[in-house]
């Protein structure tokens, strides 16, 4: 074992230049980071060292301080669930569906109504919660179900907690889970939304939204480290992106700095595994919104968290910085584009670290982490283990 702690940190978005297939998308030309660097005096003198700039052109950078490079997708989609799996080690060639156009289908509106006994409101696209500022008091008066989407591939239901208790809505989403097992109607996830408060003043119960799933077609490498009896840590949304699979202590947190904040509080345990963290605000508050400045802010914010995390590594701790997909704020429509994803890997016992060739696949992390804690390798991806010198 050459670390005995692996954190694993997911800039959900934070995509560098399109990928070889960004065409078949529609995504040619996109590029989040990137532009959002030429569209804004990014200053992030930290994430610099460690070479996350150099990323968007792949050129070398004299004395840096981690190794970095690309890694290339091989998966069916552009959504975080199949970024997820490819980097844990396995190929997801499962056709999720998005609605974000013209809602779901009336067939599908027709069941959920018949399942829950509720009629449904809304059915349409809302990157935010402002459908329930908008739809929250008829939702309130009438008990119907606010049933929208946002530009991921997933379903999601909101009422109000007097008038479906939580654990309703929970039922109710868990049947339209089933439901949206179709191929037609596949969803990534359904999403529980119990909102309270008053008209004008709603606000979404954030301790009490549930999410369910697809579950991981395979075993991942999180399997493998949970079965050997390592410490599987998830921060954020890791637990419901991988549907409670192989993740052996849950770290809930709804924003990039409480997720932070877990992460310090994680790092001055004593464990042997990995901890995984999610971001999510890159992705769900700016590059969906189309938020250049936000999201700009937002690195530059990490930007001052990054130097702090990185002094309270042990000398046998390995850090890796990676993406899921990209969300090109300056892109046309709202959903995410098709992208390369930066790797970073630090360790304060690197002595030669520079520019890696770019990796062909998001599994190298899953390779990776697996030759060090010498369990079983996932089905796809090289490890650059002994590259890290």
């Amino acid at each position: 074992m050459k670390f005995k702690r692996i954190f694993l940190m997911v800039l959900d978005s934070l995509g560098v230049g399109e990928a070889a297939d960004a065409a078949s998308y529609g995504d040619s030309g996109s590029n989040t980071l990137g532009h959002i660097k030429e569209n804004y005096d990014l200053f992030v003198p930290n994430l610099e060292k460690i070479g996350l700039l150099n990323t968007i052109t792949m050129e070398d950078k004299q004395d840096v301080d981690a190794y970095y490079t690309i890694a290339r997708p091989n998966n069916a989609g552009k959504d975080s669930l199949a970024g997820h799996y490819e980097m844990m080690g396995i190929t997801s060639n499962i056709p999720f569906q998005t609605f974000n156009e013209n809602g779901f289908p009336i067939e599908l509106i027709d069941e959920i109504e018949k399942i829950t006994g509720r009629r449904v409101i809304g059915n349409k696209c809302s990157n935010d919660d402002s459908i329930i500022k908008e739809l929250g008091e008829r939702q309130l008066n009438y008990g119907s179900l606010i049933v929208y989407t946002s530009a991921d591939s997933d379903l999601q239901i909101a009422a109000h907690e007097d008038v479906v208790s939580a654990e309703q809505l929970y039922s109710y989403c868990e049947k339209v889970r089933e439901l949206t097992k179709r191929e037609d109607w596949l969803v990534g996830r359904v999403i529980a939304k119990p909102f309270v408060g008053v008209n004008g003043k709603f606000k979404v119960n954030t301790a009490g939204r549930k999410d369910y799933p697809i579950k991981p077609p395979k075993k991942t490498i999180l399997d493998y480290l949970d079965e050997e009896g390592y410490n599987v840590i998830g921060i954020g949304k890791i637990n419901d992106i991988f549907s409670e699979q192989g993740i052996n202590k849950v770290l809930k947190a709804s924003t990039n700095q409480s997720a932070l904040n877990k992460l310090s509080s994680v790092m001055d345990k004593k464990f042997t595994g990995l901890c995984m963290v999610n971001l999510c605000e890159f992705d769900s508050l700016y590059g969906h919104q189309r938020d250049v400045e936000g999201y700009a802010k937002a690195i530059e914010e990490l930007d001052i968290e990054i130097s702090m995390i990185l002094n309270k590594l042990e000398m046998d701790d390995l850090f890796i910085i990676t993406a899921d997909h990209g969300n090109d704020p300056t892109f046309h429509g709202n959903d995410h584009t098709r992208e390369n994803v930066p790797l970073i890997l630090y360790s304060r016992n690197f002595k030669y670290p520079k520019k890696l060739p770019v990796q062909e696949s998001l599994s190298v992390i899953a390779a990776t982490i697996a030759d060090n804690f010498e369990v079983a390798p996932p089905e796809i991806g090289t490890s650059i283990l002994e590259d890290l010198e």
